[in-house]
């Protein structure tokens, strides 16, 4: 038996996505750009949510980025919830939106002229209004996230399907590590609503072209130092957002003293002026004293 082998011109290179290479942009470096992607968000969601809110567009408030994988996620979610597979552009990149009970039946509750009050009793499975809705739900989340990650053809969303069961919907490996920020909907009158938005890094990393190395540019003759006078000595109050979560008001309204609520601290901390977010940080201690280390500045 003769073989033979192709010389090295007629032979091809291997190519490896970056992902399996592990030279995607890390957990880390995805914060900040999660936490600019949910401030535009949180801009563009409430004219998509009008319908929902009787013709008005709501208040929009996005939370703090929060690292976790599906495991994490079921384990949070105490009732009934719908759990999206949506995907991004062509190339079809998964992403999670979970919409819980209480908030859909509140929706359902206030589409058919209640004041948006869920039942006792949580039921089993989603009624076929509460399906219609969601799909709404979806098809307005899609369109929002469409214009934010860009408007155009390769930054469309859609919504693929749906399932109570995140086993059976099985978005994507379950150990993948994902990034989670939690959207919360107020309207004047009514007890918030709110869903959230799980994505992986990959999907995450394509949406928003995250850079490696960023390069700050010099700045132009003539622009105004920042650390010039007048300008440098100027006080800019600067918040540091530890813990940022959602309480049910049927809960606020029962507490007491003694009570304890379980809070989850984000992995990067983020540092906000007038709610835009200017850097990230971790939290550590100098002198006895709490303090945030900047690892992400722009």
């Amino acid at each position: 038996m003769t073989m033979s082998t192709a010389s090295s011109s007629q032979s091809r290179k291997a190519k490896h996505c970056s992902e399996l290479l592990g030279t995607g942009p890390s957990i880390d470096e995805l914060v900040p750009a999660l936490s600019l992607l949910g401030e535009r968000l949180a801009r563009i969601l409430p004219a998509h949510l009008s319908p929902f809110a009787g013709g008005e567009p709501p208040l929009v408030r996005i939370g703090m980025p929060m690292d976790c994988n599906l495991a994490s996620i079921n384990a949070d979610i105490e009732t009934l919830a719908s759990h999206t597979l949506m995907a991004v552009g062509p190339k079809g990149l998964p992403m999670l939106a979970i919409f819980e009970a209480p908030s859909v039946l509140r929706l359902i509750d206030r589409a058919f002229g209640g004041r948006g009050v869920e039942p006792e009793q949580i039921p089993d499975s989603f009624p076929l209004s509460a399906e219609l809705l969601l799909g709404r739900l979806e098809q307005a989340l899609a369109e929002a996230l469409t214009t934010t990650f860009g408007g155009k053809e390769e930054h469309k969303v859609r919504a693929m399907r749906r399932d109570t069961s995140l086993r059976y919907l099985d978005p994507f490996d379950k150990r993948e590590d994902l990034l989670q920020i939690s959207l919360e909907v107020e309207e004047p009158g009514v007890e918030p609503w709110s869903f959230s938005i799980a994505f992986p890094q990959p999907t995450l990393a394509a949406a928003t072209a995250v850079p490696r190395h960023p390069v700050r540019r010099k700045a132009r003759q003539g622009t105004p130092d920042p650390a010039a006078e007048p300008y440098g000595s100027m006080p800019v109050p600067v918040t540091a957002v530890l813990v940022d979560m959602t309480v049910a008001f049927s809960r606020l309204s029962s507490l007491k003293p003694g009570d304890v609520l379980p809070v989850a601290i984000a992995r990067s901390v983020p540092l906000q002026i007038d709610g835009r977010t200017v850097a990230t940080g971790t939290i550590g201690e100098v002198e006895d004293r709490v303090a945030v280390q900047i690892q992400q500045a722009f």
